[in-house]
């Protein structure tokens, strides 16, 4: 389930400038085929996204994955809107991040999915904002 509801959250950040580009579908696609779900749970994401999930459950690792998505996606178009980033650091706060993470991010994730950030860096970067739960 928690795959179907990343898939479900990055297809909102997709669509939010009311506009699915083909690389972002296509990143999507393939993000989604990675997580290990089928074309029909996809295609679902695509017709209909379900609103974010309650973030509370996810360990550390899987928050940090979920932002790591995020930023990716909104950089895979090569344009980012405010709308984009918005969303990404709404969904961040509710991810248990401070505000700053995406921004502090960004610049280290590429917006071509083959050229690989260093994720471990990454990821003690971001635990630097993580909130006192």
């Amino acid at each position: 389930m928690k795959r179907k509801q990343m898939l479900n959250t990055l297809v909102q950040l997709a669509t939010i400038d009311n506009e699915l580009a083909g690389r972002e579908s296509s990143w999507l696609t393939q993000l989604g085929g990675k997580l290990g779900l089928t074309a029909e749970e996809i295609a679902t994401a695509f017709r209909s996204p379900m609103a974010p999930p309650n973030f509370t459950y996810l360990a550390e690792e899987e928050r940090f994955e979920y932002l790591y998505n995020l930023i990716q996606l909104m950089k895979v178009d090569g344009k980012v809107f405010s709308s984009e980033i918005t969303f990404c650091e709404r969904v961040a706060s509710r991810l248990g991040y401070k505000s700053g993470v995406v921004r502090a991010l960004s610049s280290h994730i590429y917006s071509d999915p083959s050229i690989t950030a260093d994720r471990l860096m990454l990821q003690q970067k971001a635990n630097r904002y993580l909130q006192a739960s």
